[in-house]
């Protein structure tokens, strides 16, 4: 029979976990339901690390941890820390027996891993110290704690085009350093004016919030709690991904309505576990991290890496901000996920570290992975696809204030990306082939690349076995209905506003065939120099912005739409002025898509059915015409439309 327990902080050791008998802490249920269990948790402040003992065993019979109706759950991986001394100044110091830390002291822990970049002349640790719940900085030295200067953090990204670092957004410097040894910590924070005896102080203790430490827990729902302030490790595709909160390599959690914040590394990991691999690269060096990368995979693949035994998550309605390298990490343990309805924002924007693991949503191996509705704005780079994108849908997000608004990196398809906003100065970074873009507004530049020097895998349609490997050609992508934006022009000079990056590039199958048939003496190397064909037909350029040659449907101006997002926090607006022109364009079917050149499969979704694009990004029906882009109803003149909220 299904049993509901509940937790509160007025409850006692050793309780029962009944509604007039609750447990202490979450821990407590955590260890004793089961399979069909329902936790009901009121409001308060629970520091532990929840290590869930147990998991449902299907999507009818999970175990729910769940927030009472209308109250605050928190649940945090930090202690308050009193008894602060003052030091010298506006710097005060404690004193804490390492013991404190139950095994794991995160003030000792260095932040590391691979394609961790910076720094390098100094190390940073997985630990923090908050000042009323804001993260401060870690300082290199005592001396810096002691004169703090006018901050400069991080590394300007590759893809910038400056050359200085990148200075903290605060004028006044909160810093702390730490000194260890065997016995104690002793922990040097300058609080500037505040009193940290008066103010509330936090130090981030545990690695986890809510992460079970065996793999398959299964069927776990987790709503309604404010989850934060862990000292999590950096988290890269070639090791074992943590983060405050994910189901570590199981099956079918939902983590929903949740406000997950101040992870020092990720907030939410759907990532893989320690077998298939360990920052390889970082400890032995004898291959690069590349090599490590794809062993990873084979090495899943022999130890049940399926849709029956990973993934499947749901990741919805949930605020999740102000983490230092991810809000949603993963590799292959996000396969079949769902991540909808989000808000992600101040991700990596701390500047403290840098590494090539960076972005809102960073997942590797997304197979049948959907990315829809989300709202994702001031983040270094809003989201990072990396290997193995295939069955991936990115429908209707809205993307602003960004970096950089979406990276597809080394993967070749078939990946749908439809009726989303890119209204970032740099939309979209391109350096795979076989996606098809259909129905969006572009408001910025956009980076095409081949990568010729690193293989990576494809597997047979909606499964993770694999089909083979390939290298990246660039091309082979279909872009319909889109509204193109020109004016914005990045440092690098392969970067170009509209598709005018694919001219030279056949407009078929056939015509492609037709090249590579005519050289009968080679085999491999002509594929090198031909380019793949472009599937590019009925888009709107706005501003200059620049076509494809032989795209034949094509509406090109220089009027100046005026684009910009009015966020206001809630809700957010799509403005934008357009031309007196025909904004009508055929509804396009997925079937009617050429397959990728390389994967052959087909674009659809992943239960094997064609897809017709007749829905906008607000759930708005269209018939066998729609309108560019992704809102339904613009029209020529100003346009204002609610295009995030309620």
């Amino acid at each position: 029979m299904d049993r509901i327990f509940y937790v509160s902080p007025a409850g006692r050791q050793y309780a029962a976990g009944h509604k007039d008998d609750p447990f202490r802490t979450i821990s407590e249920a955590a260890h004793t339901a089961t399979a069909g269990d329902t936790i009901i948790v009121h409001g308060g402040t629970y520091r532990e690390w929840v290590n869930p003992a147990h998991g449902g065993t299907n999507e009818s019979s999970r175990i729910t941890y769940i927030a009472a109706e209308d109250e605050h759950v928190t649940l945090k991986g930090s202690e308050i820390i009193k008894g602060w001394e003052r030091f010298k100044g506006t710097v005060w110091k404690k004193e804490i027996g390492n013991s404190f830390f139950n095994g794991y002291n995160p003030f000792a822990t260095r932040l590391y891993g691979d394609w961790f970049i910076w720094p390098l002349d100094y190390d940073l640790h997985t630990g923090d110290v908050f000042l009323n719940g804001r993260s401060m900085f870690e300082a290199r030295s005592l001396d810096d704690v002691l004169s703090p200067v006018e901050r400069k953090t991080g590394m300007a990204p590759p893809w910038s085009s400056k050359t200085e670092c990148i200075p903290a957004p605060e004028t006044t410097v909160y810093v702390w350093w730490a000194d260890c040894n065997d016995t104690t910590t002793v922990i040097y924070a300058n609080f500037q004016d505040a009193d940290p005896n008066e103010e509330l102080v936090e130090i981030s203790v545990r690695p986890f919030c809510f992460f079970p430490t065996q793999t398959g827990i299964d069927y776990i729902t987790v709503s309604g709690f404010e989850i934060a302030q862990a000292a999590t490790q950096w988290a890269p595709p070639t090791a074992f991904q943590p983060g405050l909160i994910g189901p570590h390599w199981s099956k079918g959690w939902i983590i929903e309505n949740c406000d997950i914040h101040d992870s020092k590394a990720s907030g939410i990991s759907l990532g893989k576990e320690i077998s298939t691999g360990h920052n390889d690269a970082t400890s032995y060096g004898r291959k690069p991290g590349y090599q490590y990368q794809f062993e990873a995979v084979c090495k899943a693949l022999s130890k049940g890496w399926s849709k029956e035994n990973i993934g499947s998550h749901v990741i919805r309605n949930n605020r999740i901000h102000d983490c230092g390298q991810n809000g949603i990490v993963g590799h292959m343990g996000c396969i079949f996920s769902e991540i909808t309805g989000n808000e992600i924002y101040n991700i990596g924007t701390k500047h403290e570290f840098f590494g090539h693991e960076i972005a809102g949503i960073k997942l590797h191996a997304a197979i049948d992975v959907v990315i829809c509705g989300n709202k994702i704005s001031n983040c270094t780079l809003g989201t990072w696809l990396d290997w193995e994108t295939q069955g991936t849908r990115v429908s209707s997000n809205l993307y602003f204030s960004n970096d950089r608004d979406i990276f597809v990196e080394v993967s070749h398809g078939p990946y749908i990306i439809d009726n989303n906003i890119f209204a970032s100065e740099y939309s979209v970074d391109n350096v795979s082939q076989g996606g098809a873009y259909i129905n969006n507004i572009f408001a910025g530049a956009m980076r095409r690349e081949s990568v010729l020097d690193r293989s990576t895998p494809y597997h047979f349609s909606h499964s993770t076995e694999l089909a083979g490997s390939a290298f990246v050609y660039s091309g082979d992508d279909r872009f319909y209905n889109n509204i193109f934006i020109g004016g914005a022009r990045l440092f690098n000079s392969r970067s170009s506003c509209g598709t005018i990056s694919y001219d030279g590039s056949p407009s078929s199958m056939e015509e492609y065939t037709s090249l590579t048939s005519r050289d009968k003496t080679r085999d491999h190397d002509k594929f090198f120099e031909i380019k793949q064909p472009a599937y590019i037909n009925s888009n709107l350029y706005l501003k200059g912005a620049e076509p494809y040659g032989q795209e034949k449907n094509r509406i090109a101006s220089t009027f100046d739409p005026e684009m910009r997002i009015d966020d206001c926090g809630s809700c957010a607006y799509l403005e934008i002025s357009l031309p007196e022109c025909d904004m009508s364009c055929r509804t396009i079917k997925s079937r009617e898509l050429q397959p990728p050149r390389i994967t052959e499969c087909d674009y659809e979704d992943r239960d094997g059915n064609g897809i017709i694009f007749d829905t906008d990004m607000l759930g708005t029906k269209c018939n066998e015409s729609r309108c560019f882009g992704p809102v339904e109803g613009l029209h020529a003149g100003k346009n204002r439309i609610k295009v995030w909220g309620k």
